[in-house]
């Protein structure tokens, strides 16, 4: 059962219109520092403490940079909106130098196969994560005012970081969505018929504010966990040998835009990073961690001098 501090905090957090995703790292952050201090109240704990633990993720866990900075920010998070004891910017712990990995990418090609095999009911969710660089979550809250099909674009809103943003939209997916639209109005008429039909619950007191938006049909809201398996399928069916998720379409996304001569402010633009040096990384992908430097092993085999082909 959640201690009545933890739950304190992830209502606190709700009011806030944290993530769901954001509430339950943070969470789990807590809940991490106060067993590493055998469950003493973070009241009692101090700087230190906190150093003490960070340091720990980074030697003894050997946690990736990124992992460790997660830690941090909860724990930032605790001290001031919770605790009102604010964390120092001067705090000394050892930092972790496990390097982020670069992403994974799939080519055209095997984002061509991947679509290919894609379930018929996904392929318009998975088509999104691919042709507008969604992220999993961005996908399943999509809505229709959401969508402009005059200028081609979707509107985001209070994605990751409560931050908003406009990104592309393929031309290729306005009829789906159209059609998707049609199927969607459908249900809706024939459940307002029916007289068990009670809507959904709304956040955020919504459902007082708007008396006839529950009319909306949970069929909206797939589980991530479709999709994802959607993904996993899809790509196994299409012989990618890649690990490939939700994720990895967007990450397809952005490398191909480099690929294709878009800048990379740009590319920032459409994924809504906040720092252009997230963005970079696609570019160490296009240079495959090579520097863009090519083999002298590559002019033999143009040449056709290979030593392979008089293997027998």
């Amino acid at each position: 059962m959640k201690s009545p501090f933890l739950s304190m905090i992830q209502e606190h957090m709700y009011t806030q219109r944290y993530a769901k995703s954001t509430i339950s790292c943070y969470l789990y952050w807590i809940t991490a520092f106060i067993r590493f201090h055998n469950l003493l109240h973070p009241k009692t704990l101090d700087e230190e403490a906190v150093e003490q633990f960070l340091s720990h993720l980074a030697n003894q866990q050997n946690v990736a940079a990124n992992t460790q900075a997660q830690a941090l920010n909860a724990l930032v998070y605790m001290y001031k909106e919770i605790i009102k004891q604010p964390l120092s910017l001067s705090l000394k712990f050892n930092k972790s130098h496990r390097q982020q990995k670069l992403p994974i990418v799939l080519t055209e090609r095997e984002i061509a196969a991947l679509l290919t095999h894609c379930p018929h009911q996904h392929l318009l969710a998975v088509s999104l994560l691919y042709g507008s660089g969604l992220r999993l979550m961005e996908v399943l809250r999509l809505r229709v005012q959401d969508i402009d099909f005059d200028y081609h674009c979707i509107r985001i809103w209070q994605s990751k970081g409560g931050k908003n943003r406009v990104v592309t939209l393929a031309a290729h997916l306005i009829e789906p969505l159209y059609q998707q639209i049609k199927v969607v109005s459908a249900y809706l008429q024939r459940d307002i018929q029916n007289k068990q039909y009670a809507g959904v619950w709304l956040p955020h007191k919504l459902r007082d504010k708007y008396k006839s938006a529950n009319k909306q049909l949970r069929r909206h809201h797939l589980d991530p966990r479709q999709i994802q398996r959607a993904v996993k399928t899809s790509a196994t069916r299409g012989k990618i040998t890649k690990p490939v998720t939700p994720h990895t379409l967007r990450h397809s996304f952005a490398t191909h835009l480099l690929q294709n001569g878009a800048d990379i402010r740009t590319v920032q633009a459409q994924l809504g990073h906040t720092d252009v040096r997230t963005t970079q990384i696609y570019t160490h992908v296009i240079q495959q961690g090579a520097q863009g430097v090519t083999s002298p092993l590559s002019k033999v085999a143009t040449d056709q001098i290979t030593p392979f082909s008089k293997v027998k």
